[in-house]
């Protein structure tokens, strides 16, 4: 798993402190990145590194608050109803595309309601297997759950996560009658598939890393388009079944009505920061990629995704009131 952060005070991270605020943001020295997930989890490391050297580009203070619960929302709707000064931002993650269909009703909207900043990170997952499955490859694998609708297993550690979804893309794209098993959290569902109790599951590639490496688990695709090379001779699930990719991605947004100043402000340091060489290091070790963005591209590609995953959670059929 990524690092956790190494300072932490009520539940915040107070990461570089700075003598001037910027002269196009509100006279605060402190920006506040709000994070809808625990600490110690990939999303607040992300935040706290990128709060670090962002803090240091602007020569302001940067706090990481974490605001966990209902898959972001919380976070979200704290960040979508702050003042536009530039002071409150959110870095949120795939779940932000997700819970706009998943969510019958949001206190926000996903799309009005803010502004987007940079990406920050991308992270794929892994179909992973119990070590004995069936299988060695995807086409094998295929033909395996095609033969035996309804027999095999696949474990969720959330239902409506981006791993949820990966599950649900592939079944939808291949044709595939595979049983979920829920459990509240990564750990545990990843704990039965090792035990054989549950015969797969999408992990995030941070996740799958040790098992696979010490074989007591078996990968067989990973759901970005090309190899990953920290699982060398795992193919791209895409090369069989064409056209499947699924990543899920982090991102910095602010409210609504950000001035363009602030927005290129900010724009430009967390760009810095993701181009740091430690913040890239730090996630290529966990086979994550460090990316950024402009605004503009965020935007695109959140209005994309909310439209991709709008159709995989239709599919589901799951919704949460």
């Amino acid at each position: 798993m990524l690092i956790a952060a190494r300072y932490v005070l009520s539940g915040c991270a107070l990461v570089v402190a700075g003598a001037m605020p910027l002269a196009s943001m509100a006279q605060n020295n402190t920006i506040k990145l709000v994070v809808g997930a625990p600490p110690g989890g990939t999303t607040d490391t992300v935040a706290r590194s990128i709060a670090q050297h962002m803090g240091q580009d602007l020569k302001r203070t940067v706090l990481v608050e974490n605001k966990p619960g209902a898959g972001g929302n919380i976070a979200a709707d704290y960040v979508a109803k702050s003042t536009a000064d530039g002071n409150t931002l959110l870095v949120t993650f795939t779940s932000f595309s997700i819970n706009a269909s998943l969510y019958r009703k949001l206190p926000f909207d996903t799309i009005e309601d803010f502004t987007p900043i940079s990406m920050l990170a991308n992270v794929p997952s892994v179909l992973v297997t119990r070590k004995d499955f069936p299988a060695q490859n995807m086409a094998e694998f295929v033909k395996e759950v095609k033969s035996h609708p309804g027999k095999y297993t696949t474990a969720l550690g959330a239902i409506g996560s981006s791993l949820h979804m990966a599950g649900e893309r592939m079944k939808m794209m291949a044709g595939l009658d595979i049983l979920n098993v829920p459990y509240k959290g990564t750990a545990p569902a990843l704990t039965d598939v090792l035990g054989g109790q549950v015969d797969m599951m999408f992990a995030s590639s941070m996740n799958a890393l040790a098992p696979v490496k010490n074989g007591t688990l078996k990968a067989l695709g990973v759901t970005s388009t090309a190899e990953l090379p920290q699982f060398p001779g795992v193919p791209p699930i895409g090369d069989t079944i064409k056209g499947f990719e699924s990543n899920a991605w982090f991102a910095m947004f602010g409210p609504a009505g950000l001035s363009p100043k602030v927005v290129a402000e900010l724009n430009s340091a967390a760009r810095k920061a993701v181009d740091t060489p430690d913040f890239r290091k730090l996630l290529e070790a966990e086979a994550a990629t460090a990316v950024s963005s402009t605004p503009e591209e965020l935007g695109e590609f959140v209005r994309k995704d909310i439209a991709r995953y709008a159709e995989i959670v239709k599919f589901t059929g799951a919704t949460v009131d």
